[in-house]
């Protein structure tokens, strides 16, 4: 991904064992006086020790950071911010961050890459803890005029709109690193190029939105935005509604306690993606019609479907049947809809590859079928770097598999909805033609893209068209017998 300058040890995905050295050497080593030098070593060695067990054991990064915090409740509120957003945003910048080269393959030098790796990661993210990132900085070598500039068109930006930014941000190493190219492609892996689209435009924009963390995307149940809004603005949360979908409601960047949100606990707020909301919307269920959601997972979608239902009739008396392979999803399924207080859903677990429901009933069947989920990686930027092209490319068989068997339970004349939430044709594109190759009898429908107005047979959700997740959707007709 670099030039040909960088070093081998570079390039290598995981950096420098900087956790394995002893605590006092470290502290003696890098002359470490005052307070907030302390608490950078200390919070060094802490997200170190995570980044690696992340990248090593290939468990996502919230998942380990989350047991983590479980096991360490010595850590304060600013201690958990400092960790967890130096922590994803060195996987946001990974890509940038670790092609910064290498003096020599000495511990000195090495140490001071990470550090320098910390430091330009507080600088990309515009992080408020000055004294923590200027002992970075020190301990990294890196003298304040290289990275002391920020980049103020949009350093720090929550939005994928601001064009300048990144390109900002890409000549702040650059200057830092004086012959050394930062390509805005370095920002996700070579692999995954080879299954998005090549226009180059297209890469950009992608890229700018990687490098920008999505908003909280809600969606409400029940309850108008205005009021909404209102009763949100009691508990300090300010929201905004959404151009595309009545429901929708935006409730900005800042991390949110939904045990503590009112509306959470009382059904009437569910957090949804707008990417993912416009599956439901494609679905279009009616009011007096039969779903199965067969790949349901904890049920964010047949919770929109039977929402959208009430939306046409208050007692719209349509059902839903949700299946997954695992249990515990649907459990907590049920739980949110009782919390909603949504009837008509009925869970119904896949215990062999035979059908769990009737065969011909629904009106609708909806199959959001597992994928390698890269139209996540703006909320999930580890993953970016977690996985390889057998993420995409060993799954297209078990989409097919699973899309063929689902399709038994669409009756004639009735409804199916493919999805996933994958922006490579592989696992889009190419499985629905591969489907309807061995099924003649359906045929695909004309949709308008939500956020473009284009009309397409197959949706794609780009993470930059909406500020959302990416997606994919493709809804096809079973034709009358």
């Amino acid at each position: 991904m670099g030039d040909s300058t960088t070093s081998a040890t570079t390039s290598s995905a995981t950096p420098p064992a900087v956790a394995s050295i002893d605590s006092e050497q470290l502290h003696q080593t890098l002359n470490a006086q005052s307070g907030a030098e302390k608490r950078a070593l200390s919070y060094s060695q802490t997200i170190h020790k995570l980044f690696c067990q992340t990248l090593q054991s290939k468990l996502p990064g919230d998942r380990i950071l989350a047991d983590y915090f479980r096991a360490h409740k010595k850590h304060g509120s600013k201690d958990r911010r400092v960790i967890r957003e130096t922590l994803f945003g060195l996987f946001r910048w990974h890509g940038w961050l670790k092609l910064i080269p290498l003096k020599d393959d000495s511990q000195q030098a090495i140490t001071e890459q990470w550090f320098a790796q910390l430091a330009l990661t507080a600088t990309l993210e515009a992080h408020s803890w000055q004294d923590i990132v200027s002992a970075w900085r020190g301990f990294a070598g890196l003298g304040e005029p290289a990275i002391n500039a920020q980049a103020d068109s949009g350093s720090g930006s929550n939005s994928s709109s601001d064009s300048g930014a990144l390109e900002a941000k890409q000549a702040l190493l650059t200057a830092a690193f004086p012959g050394q190219a930062f390509p805005l492609t370095a920002l996700a892996p070579d692999w995954f190029w080879a299954h998005f689209d090549q226009d180059s435009d297209k890469q950009k924009r992608l890229v700018e939105s990687l490098s920008t963390r999505p908003p909280i995307w809600g969606r409400l149940q029940g309850i108008s935005l205005a009021k909404a809004q209102a009763k949100l603005i009691e508990q300090g949360i300010a929201a905004s509604g959404s151009d595309y979908f009545d429901d929708a409601i935006n409730l900005g960047h800042k991390s949110i306690n939904l045990n503590g949100v009112a509306l959470y606990s009382q059904g009437k707020l569910e957090i949804q993606d707008l990417g993912s909301q416009v599956i439901g919307n494609i679905c279009a269920p009616r009011a007096d019609e039969s779903w199965w959601d067969a790949c349901s997972g904890a049920g964010g979608k047949s919770l929109q479907l039977r929402s959208l239902m009430l939306q046409q009739d208050k007692g719209a008396k349509g059902s839903l049947v949700a299946s997954d392979i695992r249990r515990k999803p649907l459990e907590e399924l049920s739980k949110r809809a009782k919390r909603a207080g949504f009837g008509q859903i009925n869970t119904q677990p896949w215990q062999s590859d035979a059908l769990p429901v009737t065969a011909g009933h629904f009106d609708g069947v909806l199959v959001d079928a597992p994928c390698s989920c890269t139209g996540t990686w703006r909320r999930n930027p580890d993953m970016r770097w977690l996985d390889d092209a057998s993420a995409i490319t060993d799954k297209a068989n078990l989409q097919l598999d699973i899309l063929s068997r689902a399709c038994e339970a669409v009756r004639p004349g009735g409804v199916l909805v493919y999805a996933t939430c994958s922006i490579s044709p592989v696992e889009n594109q190419q499985v629905v033609e591969a489907f309807l190759a061995k099924r003649p009898d359906f045929s695909l429908q004309t949709l308008t893209h939500p956020f473009t107005g284009e009309p397409t047979q197959m949706l794609t959700v780009l993470p930059y068209q909406a500020d959302s997740d990416g997606m994919f959707v493709a809804k096809m007709v079973r034709q009358d017998e």
